[in-house]
C-alpha cells in the first residue's frame, strides 16, 4: 500500500493514499453493479469506454474520500506493484482528476497514520449530489453480497473446486447441465426452487448470444493452462465458471448458497460462447 507521503492536489487539499481500484469494463468493483454502466451510475459518472481509476484515502482532517480519475494506465501500474510488495507513490495529476466524492465504495481495515479516524466529511450545503459513498451491508444477503460471493470464488478457485465430488452431479430436470446431488451421507440435494434457478440462469445467459447484455456483465480473465475464468451476471443471479470446468451459481434467491453446475453435453459450449463475447482486461 501507499504510505502518508502518496499525496495527491495542494498541500492544504492532501489526499493520503489507502488504496486504489480500477472501474473498467473488464474489471470494475462488483458491489456496485451487475455491470460496468451501472457500477459507473452507482458513482454518478458516465460509462467512459476507457474506464476510470479509483484512488481511496483520507484528507488531513481524516475525512474519506474517493478520487476518480481517467489514467487509467497509472492506476494499473499502482496495484500491480502493490500487489507485488513493492511501494509505489501513486499521485495522479490534477488534470486526470474527473471527480472527487466522499466516503469509500469499499471497505477498508487501513488508516492514514498521523490524521483523525477514517470519517465521512462533513456535509457541503451548496452541493448537489450523491450522499457519502459506504460499503454494502454484510449482515443481509442481496445483489452485493451475491456478487461478492462470486468475487471470492473467482479468486479462490482451487479451494472451492476441491469441496465438489463429480460423483456427486446429476442431470438437471429437463435440462442437460447437472446439479449437485445429495451425497452418501444423505446431504440434501439442491431443491427444486435451486434447480429451476440454475435452469433460469443458463437460459438467460443463452439469450446473451442473440441480445448481447450491457457492457462487462460477460467478462473474461487469465486462468491456468489454456483455460479461462469466466464470470457473468445478470438480474438476481451471478456465475463463475473455468472454460475447461463447471461452473458455480449464487442467487439473490438462495442466502448464502453456492450451487455447483455440472458440465454435462450443454455448459462447454455455453461457456465457450461467453468467452468470445466476453470483455477481457488489456
Amino acid at each position: 500500500m501507499a504510505g502518508t507521503d502518496d499525496a495527491v492536489a495542494a498541500e492544504d487539499d492532501a489526499l493520503y493514499v489507502l488504496t486504489a481500484v480500477l472501474l473498467t469494463p473488464a474489471k470494475f468493483p462488483s458491489v456496485l453493479g451487475d455491470d460496468y454502466p451501472e457500477a459507473c451510475a452507482a458513482l454518478g459518472l458516465e460509462p467512459s469506454s476507457e474506464g476510470y481509476g479509483l484512488v481511496l484515502g483520507q484528507d488531513a482532517q481524516g475525512a474519506r474520500w474517493t478520487v476518480v480519475v481517467d489514467d487509467v494506465s497509472l492506476v494499473a501500474v499502482a496495484i500491480a506493484t502493490w500487489d507485488c510488495g513493492m511501494e509505489y507513490e501513486l499521485s495522479p495529476d490534477e488534470n486526470s482528476m474527473v471527480a472527487a466524492l466522499p466516503g469509500w465504495p469499499l471497505a477498508l481495515a487501513v488508516a492514514a497514520p498521523g490524521v483523525p479516524a477514517p470519517h465521512d466529511p462533513e456535509p457541503d450545503p451548496e452541493a448537489v449530489g450523491l450522499p457519502p459513498l459506504c460499503p454494502p451491508d454484510t449482515e443481509t444477503w442481496g445483489p452485493a453480497q451475491r456478487r461478492m460471493g462470486a468475487d471470492e470464488i473467482a479468486l479462490q478457485w482451487a479451494s472451492w473446486r476441491e469441496q465438489i465430488d463429480d460423483a456427486q452431479f446429476v442431470v438437471a430436470a429437463g435440462d442437460e447441465t447437472a446439479a449437485q446431488d445429495a451425497d452418501r451421507d444423505g446431504e440434501q440435494a439442491p431443491s427444486s426452487g435451486s434447480r429451476h434457478g440454475i435452469q433460469r440462469v443458463l437460459a438467460e445467459a443463452r439469450a446473451y448470444m442473440d441480445a448481447p447484455p450491457p457492457l462487462g456483465r460477460v467478462r473474461s480473465a487469465f486462468a491456468s493452462g489454456d483455460a479461462r475464468t469466466l464470470r457473468a451476471d445478470g438480474p438476481g443471479w451471478s456465475m463463475v465458471a473455468r472454460t475447461d470446468d463447471i461452473a458455480f451459481v449464487l442467487l439473490d434467491d438462495e442466502p448464502g448458497e453456492v450451487l455447483p453446475v455440472g458440465r454435462g453435453a450443454e455448459l462447454p459450449g455455453l461457456l465457450e460462447a461467453l468467452d468470445k463475447m466476453a470483455v477481457r482486461p488489456v
